[in-house]
């Protein structure tokens, strides 16, 4: 009965939607649009005229379906399987994942304030409704009074909320959930950089340049019980500089440089906040596995669930149909548990473990919209892992995909990805999986 009602609920709102859509102007100021014209968009556009008359509310919603034929190994011998030491990997075969949903309420306030919402409707670990976050965008004073701080405003924006964190380039083009329009692939990158903290940002943008400072409590789950060191949380700052010009008709330049570290907090979640998850099920998960609790398949977490400084640089070049993106990452942190070595010996904040992230991904856009592309991506990982284990994650991209609409969607991946590194008693020694998955998104 619940399934029946929150089924005929999404309905109802799809309905709504696209009632809304047959309207002539559902754009609103210093919006990213959730469809083909939000490609290659990173922060929100800044723009100082103003169409606000009314409160205007936007409804707005993405729904992605995908097709899995991967097939996954690894090198665990036999003997440590059938000893009960090591889980045989779970058995997949070819089918459909679960259909993934999102709600948006973009809505204009007043002149210059902006509320956005996005509700996963169903999602991989949640297969239930939940807010994903929320904030407030101001881009001028005048709710205030009128002409505050023009000259200022001109220029800055700030964000306030529940909100994904400007932490690098890769956010921006990565799949949230259902909405995959962004993504010219299926998956994300293996180190997925991304997460929700209470915060605030503070944008600066003029002739290209780009300035970011911010701070959030560094918490994914909102509570004011306090842990073991008698504190409810930490801190967390991030910042961004960047240059981001269309220097002619053809070519496009953007360059830029992110932080995100963090004191104390009780759980970082930098790597592991994506509660929609990972597009590849159970690939190199155990034969216990389910896809809602093991929903991270495929990516990596370095374990710096404490303390994490990590810093990532992402050009990004577009000539013509031909685009490159890059993400040179470099992280490094802790967890409380690995403060006391075997010897007893309190390890010292020089101890930090060390993560790199590097990735290329280069396409092509064809067609007299640019409604058809090819692309490939390469990413690697390279991690000391808290045993002292070092790794290495491969991963080879291929992807094709055409826009039927500025609304939909039609994306084939082929990915290949390998372990190395891994001792023999773990899951992922001598690992890998290869094969296809075919998505369709809509967006509007």
């Amino acid at each position: 009965m619940k399934t029946i009602f929150k089924n005929l609920f999404f309905a109802s709102l799809i309905l709504t939607g696209f009632s809304v859509f047959s309207q002539n102007n559902r754009s609103l100021d210093n919006y990213r649009e959730p469809d083909k014209d939000g490609l290659n968009v990173f922060e929100s556009p800044k723009d100082t005229l103003s169409t606000f008359e009314n409160v205007k509310v936007r409804i707005g919603g993405q729904s992605t379906l995908q097709f899995q034929a991967i097939d996954h190994e690894n090198g665990v011998s036999q003997d440590l399987i059938d000893a009960g030491t090591v889980m045989p990997l779970k058995d997949i075969g070819y089918n459909f994942n679960l259909a993934t949903a999102n709600l948006d309420l973009d809505v204009a306030l007043a002149k210059g304030i902006r509320m956005h919402l996005r509700t996963y409707l169903s999602s991989r670990h949640h297969p239930e409704p939940y807010v994903k976050g929320g904030y407030f965008q101001i881009d001028n004073l005048e709710f205030i009074s009128e002409g505050l701080l023009t000259n200022v405003m001109k220029y800055t924006t700030v964000k306030i909320g529940h909100m994904e964190n400007n932490y690098g380039d890769t956010h921006f083009r990565r799949s949230d959930n259902a909405q995959t329009i962004y993504n010219p692939f299926v998956g994300n990158l293996i180190m997925d950089a991304f997460t929700t903290e209470v915060g605030a940002e503070l944008y600066y943008q003029r002739n290209g340049f780009i300035g970011m400072v911010g701070f959030s409590n560094g918490k994914l789950n909102q509570a004011v019980n306090t842990g073991s060191n008698g504190k409810t949380g930490g801190a967390a700052f991030l910042a961004k500089l960047g240059y981001d010009k269309q220097l002619n008709e053809d070519l496009r330049l953007r360059l830029t440089g992110s932080v995100y570290t963090t004191g104390y907090v009780p759980s970082s979640y930098l790597y592991t906040a994506d509660r929609a998850g990972s597009r590849y099920y159970f690939v190199m998960e155990d034969a216990d596995a389910s896809a809602k609790s093991q929903f991270r398949s495929g990516r990596f977490d370095p374990g710096f669930k404490n303390r994490i400084t990590a810093i990532m640089f992402n050009p990004f070049l577009k000539y013509g149909g031909l685009e490159f993106f890059g993400t040179l990452e470099f992280a490094q942190g802790r967890a409380d548990s690995e403060d006391n070595n075997m010897d007893g010996i309190v390890n010292t904040k020089d101890d930090n473990r060390s993560t790199t992230q590097l990735a290329g991904e280069v396409l092509y856009r064809f067609g007299q919209t640019e409604n058809f592309y090819i692309g490939g991506r390469y990413n690697t990982v390279s991690s000391e892992l808290s045993s002292g284990d070092d790794i290495d994650i491969n991963r080879f991209q291929l992807s094709a995909g055409y826009f039927l609409t500025k609304n939909i969607l039609a994306k084939i991946e082929y990915v290949s990805q390998k372990y190395d590194g891994y001792p023999e008693a773990n899951i992922l020694y001598d690992g890998k999986f290869s094969g296809l998955m075919v998505e369709a998104a809509i967006s509007f």
